[in-house]
């Protein structure tokens, strides 16, 4: 039996007697943030008088940053600026969550704030209406650090029978991907589709397309989504790039981009442009595709296991072994998008301002 938390164990239909209590006209809107190691999420909630029609009806908050890994004891007071608002599948309509930009006491970003320079970034190119498409893998773990539904004292069979798979002996944890596909759905994230992935206990769910900035916070709300949904069922979902160390899988966000120009007739001359721009900062790339300059990347971009090495930049077509891969179909519609599969599972950040100029 996989090891999970007390808490899940506990009588969740007690809970639902309270849970579904009437509110007398209030609303519980939850606030989202990501904390000072730039890959943990924080969440607090508070009433509101009445039900918030846009984010815009969400008031500023606070919170103590000392506790966060954000800021010193001596001035720890960080606001919270709401910039997304989603349903909330837990406590269910009129109830909001609430994705958050973090400012520090002079209100210029927290260090871990990528948001507000992405945003910049991408109001800039906004004439070429950039759609992504994000794959996030994850792995789920038991409490007791080993990969859920994994023999306790061995491993299960080799990798080949897992991928989009379906059986007891073949798919562990489908109650939790398909938990959290309904929650995507109901809170709006534009989540697009899940599966199980080539290791055992790793899935994968797709988010976009989604233009500009909404990428970033419809992914994050489905990263909170995932990890909430995770702590119901007692277990941990976790993004790190290689979280097994030797014949399996590693795990990825590989990111699917297009420009309007890409899109349209005789796309492709537009997705080789962008291809040859992206191999000429491959180094500064791979630095920022992971929140430790490429120390997580390093584990899993070994050339090995659908990757391609750490230290080459390549591209193909249908190749997954390649740092971008071009889809078959776009090679055979000259149009469409291009694949980067270069991002770890647990990366945080796009391109700075200055490249998002230097690839238009």
């Amino acid at each position: 039996m996989a090891s999970v938390s007390p808490s899940s164990q506990l009588n969740k239909a007690v809970r639902q007697h309270y849970m579904s209590l009437p509110q007398e006209g209030k609303c519980q809107v939850t606030y989202i943030w990501i904390d000072g190691t730039g890959e943990g999420l924080r969440n607090k909630t508070r009433t509101l008088n009445s039900e918030p029609k846009s984010v815009d009806d969400i008031p500023e908050w606070n919170f103590d940053g000392s506790s966060t890994y954000q800021a010193e004891g001596s001035n720890s007071d960080m606001y919270l600026i709401p910039v997304c608002m989603f349903r909330d599948p837990f406590t269910l309509d009129p109830n909001k969550l609430v994705l958050c930009e973090v400012l520090k006491y002079n209100r210029l970003p927290a260090e871990t704030n990528h948001r507000a320079s992405c945003k910049k970034a991408m109001d800039q190119v906004a004439e070429h209406k950039i759609w992504f498409g994000m794959e996030q893998e994850y792995t789920l773990f038991g409490t007791d650090g080993r990969p859920y539904s994994w023999p306790r004292n061995g491993y299960p069979e080799p990798q080949g029978q897992y991928y989009c798979s379906v059986g007891a002996n073949n798919a562990y944890g489908r109650d939790i991907v398909e938990c959290h596909y309904k929650a995507c759905l109901y809170a709006g994230v534009k989540i697009c589709g899940s599966n199980a992935e080539v290791m055992p206990s790793q899935w994968e769910f797709q988010v976009g397309p989604c233009e500009g900035i909404n990428m970033g916070d419809h992914l994050w709300v489905a990263r909170f989504l995932l990890h909430r949904v995770c702590e119901d069922f007692g277990v941990v979902a976790t993004l790190d790039p290689k979280p097994v160390t030797g014949n399996w899988n590693g795990a990825g966000c590989h990111t699917n981009v297009s420009t309007k120009k890409m899109r349209e007739e005789g796309g492709l001359q537009y997705i080789e442009q962008a291809i040859e721009k992206l191999g000429k900062k491959h180094a500064e790339h791979i630095r920022v595709y992971d929140p430790r300059e490429g120390n997580d990347n390093m584990r899993r971009l070994t050339g090995l296991h659908e990757t391609s090495s750490i230290n080459d930049f390549s591209a193909g077509v249908a190749n997954r072994g390649a740092s971008i891969r071009v889809p078959r179909q776009v090679g055979n519609d000259k149009r469409g998008y291009f694949e980067d599969r270069r991002p770890a599972a647990n990366f945080t950040c796009l391109l700075d301002s200055d490249e998002e100029e230097e690839s238009k």
